[in-house]
């Protein structure tokens, strides 16, 4: 089960690494998100340096995700599309952030979906992909449905 996936992710990039990562939610938000009112289409992952007592720290943010207002919520001020925070470890961020540093790859959220009682953000690092390759991404899904379809047949 999963509260939002980003299907447009899996058809614009080719997913070369995937992380588990916790969110920095407000409760009307966790709320909104179990009434599946969540989109990741268009949004992605950004790390930002933010100093720290020993030099600076690398923190990685959610940008443009958009979370509707949960309709009982009592807070007047809302923003769907604000920046959340992502819990990671700091093997990981440093790892994510040097990917990200590499021309041509980017973080995108691929999913949110619970995991005993709190709310994942399944992220991958990704390359884009060109105009043949989405092609044949969809020549080989026809071809694996046509398949099934004869396989059911029989």
């Amino acid at each position: 089960m999963s509260f939002a996936k980003n299907k447009k992710a899996f058809h614009d990039y080719e997913i070369l690494d995937t992380y588990e990562a916790g969110i920095v939610l407000n409760g009307d938000e966790v709320k909104s998100i179990k009434a599946n009112q969540a989109n990741l289409k268009g949004s992605y992952i950004d790390v930002e340096e933010q100093p720290g007592r020993s030099g600076p720290i690398l923190v990685p943010y959610l940008n443009e995700a958009h979370i509707s207002r949960y309709k009982h919520s009592s807070r007047q001020t809302f923003e769907p599309a604000r920046k959340r925070q992502i819990l990671l470890n700091r093997k990981e961020t440093t790892k994510i952030a040097s990917e990200i540093s590499q021309k041509g790859t980017t973080c995108v959220p691929l999913e949110l979906y619970p995991k005993g009682g709190l709310i994942k953000l399944k992220i991958g690092i990704c390359r884009g992909k060109k105009l043949h390759d989405k092609r044949a991404d969809l020549k080989k899904k026809q071809q694996q449905r046509d398949i099934q379809r004869q396989l059911k047949r029989y």
